[in-house]
């Protein structure tokens, strides 16, 4: 089952430290960014990406995709001040499709194996998203006092692809534009509208890369995943 992807890129890297878009910092002699788009100029079911990106970085990154053979983007919209809107900038511009991926540019270890999961759930049931279950005990804690312990076993730790039947995902979108709504994520728009999101799950490998710890434990996972095959 085909579907096309949305990757927001226009992020600035702040909890990074890196005083640039963390996109551009290297694993293993190539961007984050580069990792990522290679996800999804390798699997076949890709039809198509979206990159929504800062204006003064658009060359940066068309120099990029011709460096790294990256044929799959459709178009680099200008991104906005929130995910959400670059987001939404995307959808904007993308033709109907069936299935529309949004994933965090930042997380390149996805595997094309969770990426099908999600595609067939969305395609199904309307919305779809990766996630894996909570490790460790959680606490409700106010002002540094537990309040309560949290049962694990209903928590999930959300990631990305969040997969959406199109008309869906733009409803979504459009109604919190509409009415000035900012969501943590695309499935919380869903949320709001009624629409019911199953639950994938993924794999802990599946790290999105915010600070310099998340750069070792992303060069880890590329030699374990060498090594491996």
């Amino acid at each position: 089952m085909q579907y096309e992807v949305v990757l927001p890129a226009a992020g600035s890297g702040k909890r990074m430290g890196a005083g640039q878009n963390k996109l551009f910092l290297y694993l293993l002699g190539k961007p984050i960014l580069a990792h990522t788009l290679e996800v999804f100029e390798r699997d076949d079911r890709c039809t198509g990406i979206w990159l929504a990106v800062k204006p003064e970085e658009r060359a940066f990154i068309e120099r990029m995709l011709v460096e790294y053979g990256i044929t799959k983007v459709k178009g680099l919209p200008d991104g906005g001040a929130e995910r959400q809107h670059s987001v939404h900038s995307c959808l904007k511009a993308m033709e109907q499709v069936s299935i529309v991926l949004v994933h965090d540019a930042a997380r390149p270890f996805i595997t094309h194996d969770i990426i099908a999961h999600l595609v067939e759930s969305a395609h199904d049931y309307g919305a779809a998203i990766a996630g894996v279950r909570a490790k460790d005990t959680m606490k409700k804690v106010s002002n540094g006092i537990i309040e309560e312990t949290v049962d694990r076993e209903s928590l999930w730790m959300v990631q990305t692809p969040q997969a959406f039947r199109f008309e869906l995902i733009v409803e979504a979108e459009d109604v919190a534009e509409k009415v000035g709504f900012l969501g943590t994520d695309e499935a919380m728009l869903m949320e709001r509208l009624g629409h019911e999101v199953r639950i994938v799950e993924s794999s802990y490998e599946n790290v999105k890369i915010t600070t310099q710890e998340d750069l070792v434990f992303g060069e880890a996972i590329l030699h374990k995943r060498a090594l491996e095959g």
